[in-house]
């Protein structure tokens, strides 16, 4: 029994440092990863040092492709949905955030939408989804989408049977219209254990900052594992269109998750690396008469660092 509750914190840390590397990834460049961590040199680093290495290595490598993609799609006006669903504490969040870190949010923007209101509530359903959809040269990455309509929603028992029946008539020709319309439509599940949520949920207990990740809806539906198997089952095998396949993502691993995911993105689209023009920095107009004013102490931030 020590041995797996060893086994257990041992684990949860290492989700904690994996969710302090999310900062380490913003701040890292390429070129400096390996005086990092040593390009040559591994004598001395045990496996799980240089996996990491190796991880981050191939994350910036993907995200130096995805500039690329979204220069091609700007510049032939392609336009994207990508979804992103899956149990909570999946990993949807953590691989949007290596796909837009280093991109333009006026290109590549995430919609994260709340659940309806009152008035949404009265609206045909696809409705509030339908002005987040992409203009030419957009991609849009819906971080939860109107799959909620067959999973939280069917789950938590917030329709009838009647709207979820009609939910699986309609989704199919929803999404065929956006693909007549020119939009591209990639949808992802992301797939993880029991075991792994279970150490998930753990670690987002056991840390201060991740706490408001975990809402009472989480807990219920940590409760209601089984039940939302079903509704995945269902809601995959009645909305596998030819026009928008869906596409599993095997979740346990994070950072292999979200190489892979990245990775087969990329290969969704037949995008090449376009033509930039030089860019040459002007040089500043100087006048005899500019005089920098000098701003009054009391709106100075003070200087505590």
């Amino acid at each position: 029994m020590n041995s797996n509750n060893e086994e257990l914190v041992r684990r949860i840390h290492r989700d904690l440092a994996d969710h302090y590397d999310e900062e380490l990834e913003l701040e890292l460049e390429d070129s400096a990863i390996d005086t990092l961590f040593g390009h040559e040199v591994t004598d001395g680093l045990d496996e799980e040092q240089v996996q990491r290495r190796r991880y981050f290595h191939e994350l910036f490598r993907l995200q130096g492709e995805l500039v690329k993609l979204q220069s091609w799609v700007q510049q032939t006006g392609h336009k994207v949905v990508i979804i992103f669903e899956g149990r909570d504490a999946a990993g949807k969040g953590g691989v949007i955030k290596r796909i837009t870190q280093r991109l333009n949010p006026r290109v590549c923007r995430v919609a994260a939408l709340p659940a309806p209101n009152d008035r949404e509530r009265t609206q045909w359903y696809f409705q509030r989804y339908v002005s987040h959809l992409p203009a030419a040269g957009e991609i849009v990455l819906f971080d939860r989408s109107w799959y909620n309509r067959a999973g939280v929603e069917r789950v938590m028992g917030f329709c009838t049977d009647d709207q979820y029946e009609e939910f699986f008539r309609t989704v199919p020709e929803f999404e065929k219209m956006l693909v007549r319309s020119g939009i591209q439509v990639i949808k992802y599940w992301f797939s993880i254990s029991d075991e792994e949520q279970h150490l998930r949920f753990l670690g987002r207990i056991h840390d201060p900052l991740k706490q408001w990740k975990l809402s009472p809806m989480d807990l219920e539906s940590r409760r209601r594992w089984e039940e939302y198997t079903k509704a995945k089952e269902t809601m995959l095998e009645r909305t596998h269109i030819e026009e928008a396949p869906w596409w599993v993502v095997q979740a346990v691993d994070k950072k292999k998750a979200r190489l892979n995911c990245i990775h087969h993105l990329l290969s969704q689209m037949p995008y090449v690396e376009t033509e930039h023009s030089a860019i040459v920095l002007p040089e500043r107009q100087r006048h005899d008469d500019y005089v920098r004013q000098p701003v009054p102490d009391n709106m100075v931030v003070p200087e505590v660092y």
